[in-house]
């Protein structure tokens, strides 16, 4: 039976490696030791990252909600509350997209909410 070399496939983790951290600034991305150390640091910040991006989104939201109904005379909480009370089933995103968009659809939903805590 004849004999396996490895350099072929050592060659190709390397060049998958290389390719990945291309962009990277000096040894990272042309020697595989250090490369491959910021490769893997890298995908566990990517990982980490699609995770906090939903957290970041969320918190804009929550932002816009509120100077949109501060704006029409109800905090934020009293809004949310309002609205689960009157039995308005709507997300965060969409209230936030209604904040920016369209003034007057929103303006009605925290009289809504304005009437079902009063």
């Amino acid at each position: 039976m004849a004999r396996i070399k490895g350099a072929l496939n050592a060659r190709k983790k390397h060049n998958r490696v290389l390719k990945l951290a291309k962009g990277y600034r000096g040894a990272r991305s042309k020697q595989y030791r250090i490369a491959k150390q910021s490769v893997m640091r890298a995908l566990t910040s990517a990982f980490a990252g699609r995770k906090q991006k939903k957290r970041e989104m969320r918190s804009l939201w929550i932002v816009r909600i509120n100077a949109a109904a501060r704006m029409n005379g109800i905090s934020y909480s009293q809004m949310m509350h309002g609205l689960k009370v009157a039995g308005v089933d709507i997300n965060r995103k969409m209230l936030a997209e209604l904040a920016v968009n369209d003034a007057a659809g929103f303006a009605a939903l925290t009289e809504v909410a304005k009437k079902a805590i009063a």
